[in-house]
């Protein structure tokens, strides 16, 4: 099992021993605001290929790299004007920018699927500290078996990959709880690829122009999340309940009750209170709390589409949609 390394009470063990896994071409289980990631060295091939075998993730599915500050960046993506505001503004955050990739980055082909482009963050929190000791991008994805609910807790880690992993950094529960929103700027257009913990409407604000939001789940891949089913539990999931069936598991919104949650097997609400951000945050753990509960279906009451209800709804129809 993998060991497990509390950052608040050892932070500089903690940086130090993630290091030295990485060095190895190991991956290790980093906390970030956003979700838990499967973080490795982003130059390194073999380290890459560990992180796809770990995950069981598609080869065609991009990975981004995280870096520590703008220099990191800049030595590996070519900034337009625009993506610069938006990291100027964003950055450190819940904020992915697919650039095109420096003829003289160092950063493996792996992670970047073979694309021209490279998705890069620059995350906020305990990561950061590890990406400026490391002193090369760390390339990410959530750290949990491809297609299914990423984790937002250390425990969450070690209860899907802890066989497989060297090491997890536990900072506690992750602060925002849905991945990075995704934008690229192709011309004159801002491109939602994907919606995340970052609310469009904040981007569209800055910028005084509007976001174009995601076209077919069957779009050409460009950025991670893409994929048609993704953050899927085990059980069946059913959108917009107006009732729930006997059996099934049910996670509502805003205290609003469902007709038949009497004979749901669990009842959980992701935010009584109708807050979307705690929603988000609650999202994935909910999920998982659902699956464990042995419910074949799990029913989700209808949520808000605005402000961070974009990203979750975003979940939600992946996680329910067909599977291959």
């Amino acid at each position: 099992m993998a060991e497990i390394i509390d950052t608040d009470r050892e932070p500089d063990r903690a940086i130090a021993r993630a290091c030295d896994v990485l060095a190895e071409g190991e991956p290790v289980a980093i906390p970030t605001e956003t979700v838990y990631g499967l973080a490795a060295d982003a130059t390194n091939p073999d380290a890459i290929s560990r992180i796809y075998e770990m995950k069981g993730r598609p080869r065609f599915n991009p990975l981004i790299s995280h870096v520590s500050d703008m220099a990191m960046a800049e030595a590996h993506v070519h900034f337009d004007p625009v993506s610069r505001q938006l990291a100027e503004a964003f950055w450190p955050g819940p904020l992915t920018l697919i650039l095109r990739q420096r003829a003289d980055s160092t950063v493996h082909a792996l992670a970047s699927a073979g694309l021209d482009t490279l998705g890069i963050r620059m995350p906020d929190g305990f990561s950061r500290r590890v990406i400026a000791r490391f002193g090369r991008p760390l390339a990410a994805p959530s750290a949990n078996t491809s297609g299914k609910i990423s984790p937002t807790s250390a425990a969450h880690v070690e209860a899907d990959l802890g066989g497989k992993l060297k090491l997890i950094l536990d900072a506690g529960q992750a602060q925002i709880g849905l991945e990075s929103t995704i934008i690229k700027v192709d011309g004159d257009e801002i491109r939602l690829l994907r919606p995340g913990g970052l609310d469009a409407a904040e981007i569209e604000r800055l910028l005084g122009r509007p976001v174009i939001r995601p076209e077919t789940a069957g779009a050409t891949i460009e950025a991670p999340g893409m994929l048609a089913s993704h953050y899927a539990p085990g059980a069946a999931v059913r959108l917009d309940a107006a009732e729930v069936h006997a059996g099934e598991a049910l996670i509502r919104f805003g205290g609003n009750r469902i007709a038949g949650e009497e004979q749901a097997a669990i009842v959980l609400d992701l935010s009584p209170t109708g807050n979307l951000r705690e929603a988000a945050a609650n999202l994935f753990d909910y999920m998982k709390r659902a699956d464990a509960s042995g419910a074949e279906t799990i029913a989700f009451g209808p949520i808000p589409s605005d402000g961070l209800g974009e990203a979750i709804i975003d979940r939600l129809q992946r996680a329910a949609a067909p599977r291959g």
